[in-house]
């Protein structure tokens, strides 16, 4: 298990792992926030808590200055791994089902690759649909797709405990986490 690395400004940065987090920490350029009571680093005198969650003590300026491609990972994320037509979870797709990319307005009449015009769909409903419009084929989206905010193509992909999800909503604010998060 990794642990989240909070900028001095308490901006959540990235998960390192534990090792590289209480070397941070003994070298005074972190201070743990969180740590796990059961689990701890040990040297022959010394005795360090197992760190969940460390700021750094110096600010460090990360530059936000990309756009994400579409990729499937992301987009199943942004989408809460639910198609956006039937409303089926991943979990409850029968065997052989799977989740795809389907593109609103298909490629073959215009539409783009951009996440403004593709959604998670399974590959039920994504074969029904085939390169029509959903009104043509009786199917409804049920929300309108949209270019996610960089903060939730990064974390939404992330495995993160319910410690360290509470960090990183006091920063970026509840709605960060895709729908149906309940911690890892």
């Amino acid at each position: 298990m990794g642990c989240l690395a909070l900028n001095a400004s308490f901006e959540p940065l990235m998960i390192v792992p534990a090792r590289r987090a209480i070397r941070l920490v003994l070298d005074q350029k972190a201070e743990v926030v969180e740590s796990d009571g059961e689990r701890s680093f040990r040297s022959v005198s010394v005795r360090l808590p197992f760190p969940l969650v460390i700021r750094l003590v110096r600010y460090v300026h990360v530059p936000r200055k990309f756009r994400r491609q579409v990729t499937n990972t992301f987009l199943f994320a942004r989408d809460g791994y639910t198609c956006q037509y039937c409303g089926r979870s991943r979990r409850n797709l029968r065997h052989r089902e799977c989740l795809t990319r389907d593109h609103v307005v298909p490629v073959s009449r215009g539409g783009q690759n951009q996440w403004t015009n593709v959604v998670t769909a399974c590959s039920t409903c994504n074969h029904r649909k085939g390169n029509r419009l959903p009104d043509e084929v009786g199917l409804r989206l049920s929300r309108q797709p949209g270019e996610p905010n960089h903060v939730q193509l990064v974390w939404a992909v992330r495995r993160v405990t319910p410690v360290q999800a509470k960090y990183i909503g006091m920063f970026f604010g509840e709605d960060w986490l895709p729908e149906g998060f309940t911690g890892i």
